[in-house]
C-alpha cells in the first residue's frame, strides 16, 4: 500500500509540475576493457532541485493514462533497480542507469514531439511521456528489449497543466552494457525507434536530420593540417588546432550535436572505462553553459514567465562497467560519485540523496 500511495503521489506530482522540460548533451565513450562511459548535461531555465534517487525492484508503480491521471495508464512492478536523477525532488528519473548497465535520459523535442493518439478504451496500456525513462530502465536490460517493449505499449498525450497543458515533449536516448545505442522519438504520433551509430544525441530537430546534418562537416578532423602553399608561398594555420577549424562552438542543438560526435570520437581509445571517466568530463566541459550567455526574456517558459538565464544545472558520468554514477551540480565543481555494487537492489523503499554540498578543494599547503 505504501508503494502505491508513492507512485501514486509522485504521478500526481508530474501532472502539476514542467519536470521534462530540459535540453541536453549525451554521448558515449568505449573503454579498453569492454566497458563504455556514458556524458550527459542537463540545462534548464528554471531550477529543478534535482536529487538522485534510487528505485529498487518490484516497486509498483501506476501509469498515467489517457486523462492524465495516476493509474488509469499502464501500471507495472519493476524488474530492475535503478538509480538516477529526479526534477523538482522527486524520485522519477530523467536520467539514469540501472542494474543491467542500461543507461541514458530524456532529453527535450518541443518541435518535433508528437505522441499517439490513444483511445480511452487502451488507456490500460499506455504511459505518459514522462514516465518513458523510468519505464525503460526499470524493465529492460538491452536495446532489443527496448525496442521490442516499446512495440507493444502506447505513449499518450496526456497533459500537464502547469505545463501550459500540454504533454512533456521529450525524446529518450539509451545504451546498454553491449555499447548498442537507440533513440526513441514520437514524431507525427507514430512510435520512431532508430539505432544510433554516433551514440550522441541533442535535441530538435528529428534524429534523422542530425544524422543528415553530419556530411556538412565531412572535412573536419583531429589531424592537424599542414600549410597551405600558394605560389611557393606557405600560410601556416595561426596555431594548433587546424583540424577542427569550422566546428561549431554556439548552444544550439544541431550544433552541440556536431560538437558533441567530433570530440568523443577523437577520444583516446586505449584507456580503460575507469579512466574514460575522466575524459568524459573533459569533453563535457565543452557544454557547460556559463550564467548569462542564454539570457530568457520574460515570456520564455523556460525563465518561468519572470526572465532569467538557461543554465547547465548538472552533468552526468556514468561507468556501466565498474557501474559507478557520477554527478556534478551546477552550485560547485565537486563530483559526488555513487557505487551502484552498494546498493539493496531489494529494498522496500525508494531512497533520496540530497546532492547539495559545499563547494570544497584540495589543501595544498
Amino acid at each position: 500500500m505504501i508503494k502505491k500511495v508513492l507512485a501514486a503521489s509522485l504521478s500526481f506530482a508530474f501532472l502539476t509540475a514542467p519536470v521534462a522540460s530540459q535540453a541536453c548533451t549525451s554521448f558515449l565513450l568505449k573503454g579498453n576493457d569492454g566497458g563504455f562511459v556514458y556524458g550527459r548535461t542537463m540545462e534548464f531555465g528554471l531550477p529543478l532541485n534535482s536529487k538522485l534517487a534510487v528505485i529498487p525492484r518490484n516497486y509498483q508503480a501506476l501509469g498515467i493514462g489517457t486523462d492524465s491521471k495516476p493509474g488509469s495508464g499502464l501500471n507495472w512492478t519493476t524488474k530492475y533497480a535503478v538509480v538516477g536523477m529526479n526534477a523538482l525532488g522527486l524520485p522519477v528519473f530523467v536520467d539514469g542507469m540501472n542494474e543491467k548497465g542500461l543507461v541514458g535520459g530524456l532529453l527535450n523535442a518541443p518541435n518535433t514531439a508528437d505522441y499517439q493518439k490513444v483511445a480511452p478504451a487502451d488507456s490500460s496500456n499506455s504511459i505518459a511521456s514522462v514516465q518513458m525513462l523510468t519505464y525503460a530502465l526499470t524493465n529492460f536490460a538491452t536495446i532489443e528489449e527496448v525496442k521490442a517493449g516499446f512495440q507493444k505499449i502506447k505513449v499518450n498525450r496526456s497533459i500537464i497543466p502547469a505545463y501550459h497543458n500540454q504533454s512533456a515533449p521529450v525524446r529518450m536516448t539509451l545504451h546498454d552494457a553491449k555499447g548498442k545505442s537507440l533513440v526513441i522519438e514520437y514524431l507525427n504520433g507514430e512510435l520512431v525507434a532508430t539505432d544510433n551509430p554516433t551514440t550522441v544525441e541533442t535535441n530538435d530537430p528529428a534524429f534523422s536530420n542530425q544524422l543528415n546534418n553530419i556530411g556538412n562537416y565531412a572535412n573536419l578532423s583531429p589531424v592537424e593540417k599542414p600549410a597551405l602553399v600558394i605560389n611557393g608561398v606557405s600560410y601556416v594555420p595561426p596555431s594548433s588546432g587546424s583540424g577542427l577549424h569550422g566546428l561549431p562552438g554556439d548552444y544550439l542543438s544541431p550544433s552541440r550535436f556536431i560538437r558533441a560526435l567530433f570530440l568523443s570520437k577523437s577520444a583516446p581509445t586505449n584507456l580503460s572505462s575507469d579512466q574514460q571517466t575522466n575524459t568524459a568530463w573533459h569533453i563535457l566541459g565543452s557544454f557547460d553553459i556559463p550564467p548569462g550567455a542564454i539570457s530568457l526574456p520574460a515570456t520564455n517558459a523556460y525563465g518561468g514567465g519572470a526572465g532569467g538565464v538557461e543554465i547547465t544545472e548538472w552533468s552526468i558520468v556514468a561507468d556501466n562497467k565498474n557501474m559507478m554514477y557520477y554527478v556534478k551540480m551546477f552550485a560547485n565543481t565537486n563530483v559526488q560519485a555513487f557505487d551502484f555494487k552498494k546498493v539493496d537492489v531489494n529494498a522496500k523503499e525508494i531512497k533520496v540523496y540530497d546532492l547539495d554540498r559545499p563547494q570544497t578543494y584540495i589543501q595544498i599547503n
